[in-house]
């Protein structure tokens, strides 16, 4: 640790998400000054034991913002509503994109430096043969709220770069890994090792893991290039490659084979009209199964370079998010005392 780090002040917003749990966390290995952006308070169990300075508000809340980042020097901003699926399009455009708009502009009154966290589903799309990279031409996606607001998240960042704000942007993939609190992506690792993974939804995935995100996320701080983005991507691999893998390494049921094209329609619209009747929308519905099918084949090479960002083992990845779910009592008691 150098004097730098010692009183220099990071804001990292979303901090009881995957990424932003993983950030404080490295952050404060590294001896830095951590302040968060929380509902409330008072001590939630993601935060719970951390030396770290509790602001509360939200994105939302332009002046919570504000206060949040006076004094600060770098600002995370991790904070996201993620739902995929075709419903909420006001809400994730509230959180991602007017949420974007204060803490960019509080952060850019401050003079602070910022990394914004994006996904990998920003980016346009690429083949195995030619993988997408930061700069691959942007195609009309399926109208899914939570790409298309991530999308325009992006743009708020470039615009208040373009007014001075020193922020760079980070993609990630398909991010596994420890301190999966609500859970979010690890959910599809439960739903294997709990034996709900028979069939295989079709189209592929970008596994990365988590710790390594928030460690290039740190490293962008200092070393990215303000106005770049950099994705964070991983092993590209089908869906029946990854559960089966999730199942080896869990124990649990291996995954048959691919979901036919008829189940998979038939689910999606059983999700569409069930999001209809209920007003909730279900992880499967036919929007979520379409952005599945979309190639997810990026290349991290300018990460690699500029932010010495490289992907662990994907199995050592599965299991430590599996380690770490275990421990956390996530899964069914017969479940837990497995070996991974």
């Amino acid at each position: 640790m150098n004097a730098s780090t010692a009183t220099s002040v990071t804001l990292v917003t979303g901090a009881t998400g995957l990424v932003g749990n993983n950030v404080v966390r490295q952050l404060l290995q590294l001896g830095h000054r951590v302040r968060v952006l929380v509902r409330s308070a008072r001590d939630c169990l993601p935060l719970d034991g951390l030396t770290i300075d509790r602001y509360e508000g939200n994105v939302l809340d332009k002046a919570s913002v504000v206060r949040a980042c006076q004094g600060v020097n770098n600002v995370i901003h991790a904070a996201a509503y993620v739902q995929i699926g075709g419903r909420n399009l006001e809400v994730h455009r509230a959180i991602n994109v007017q949420g974007t708009v204060h803490v960019t502009q509080a952060a850019r009154d401050v003079g602070a430096r910022m990394v914004h966290v994006s996904t990998c589903d920003a980016l346009g799309i690429g083949t195995a043969e030619h993988p997408a990279t930061e700069s691959t031409p942007l195609l009309a996606l399926l109208r899914v709220p939570y790409v298309i607001t991530k999308r325009e998240a992006e743009l708020v960042v470039r615009q208040e770069v373009a007014r001075g704000l020193q922020a760079v942007i980070v993609n990630p993939g398909f991010m596994l890994g420890p301190w999966d609190w609500k859970p979010s992506s690890g959910r599809m690792l439960i739903e294997v090792a709990a034996g709900r993974g028979l069939f295989a939804p079709r189209g592929t995935v970008s596994l990365c893991d988590v710790r390594d995100v928030a460690a290039a996320t740190i490293t962008a701080l200092h070393q990215g290039t303000i106005g770049q983005r950099y994705a964070l991507a991983g092993v590209s691999m089908s869906y029946l490659e990854a559960w089966r893998l999730f199942a080896e390494v869990t124990g649990a049921r291996r995954p048959i084979c691919n979901a036919g094209s008829f189940t998979l329609r038939a689910s999606g619209w059983a999700g569409d009209l069930w999001a209809m009747v209920s007003g909730t929308e279900p992880a499967v519905n036919s929007r979520a199964i379409a952005l599945a099918n979309v190639p997810k084949y990026y290349s991290s090479q300018l990460a690699n370079a500029e932010l010495n960002y490289s992907c662990r083992d994907t199995r050592e990845t599965i299991h430590d998010a599996w380690t770490w779910f275990q421990s956390h009592k996530y899964l069914p008691a017969s479940r837990r005392n497995q070996s991974a």
